[in-house]
């Protein structure tokens, strides 16, 4: 398999959870604001170092489907960035709201694989921790940018920084489906 089908068959696991949870649950998260979001993307994040760090994990739930939440929630965070915040509970339709999770999906694989191809694939040979590390990274940027009301001087804004997100959760899907058929 080549790393373009890896990654695709990775983000069509979560493409289908996020849909089969909009068919449960409608779009009950446009209540969130970007911060929110940023913290459940944290949380999941952290799960994943503290398991890793104590070789513990007491709840049972796999950590490939806190890898799969941080992408659905980051690309929840990049159509939340463009539509007004909807408290009152109006529900995106489904269709709407695949459409705009695929474009947002879609425009950051692109970026993924213009970067893949000028790093080399440099992923491959990264261990998965450190990619959990600049996960955590990229989450401390955007909350700083967030608490400084999306003013930058010098860095890209959140946007840049969910899309990385999206793609290193990626690549530790890949990995670890590397790692559980060896």
């Amino acid at each position: 398999m080549n790393t373009r089908e890896e990654i695709l068959n990775e983000a069509a696991v979560c493409r289908t959870l996020f849909e089969n949870k909009t068919r449960d649950y409608g779009t009950s998260w446009r209540v969130m604001r970007l911060p929110s979001l940023t913290d459940q993307i944290f949380i999941k994040a952290n799960r994943i170092r503290s398991i890793q760090e104590s070789g513990e994990n007491r709840v049972g739930d796999d950590i490939r489907d806190e890898f799969v939440a941080m992408v659905n929630y980051a690309v929840m965070a990049l159509i939340q960035q463009k539509l007004p915040i909807d408290a009152s509970g109006n529900d995106l339709p489904l269709e709407k709201s695949m459409e705009l999770y695929n474009h947002h999906l879609n425009r950051t694989l692109d970026l993924m694989m213009d970067k893949n191809h000028d790093y080399g694939e440099a992923w491959r040979q990264m261990r998965v921790s450190s990619m959990v590390d600049l996960i955590l990274m990229k989450l401390r940027r955007i909350k700083q940018i967030e608490d400084n009301n999306g003013k930058t001087i010098a860095s890209e804004g959140v946007e840049g920084g969910y899309m990385d997100i999206i793609n290193y959760s990626l690549f530790c899907l890949v990995r670890l489906t590397e790692n559980n058929s060896n």
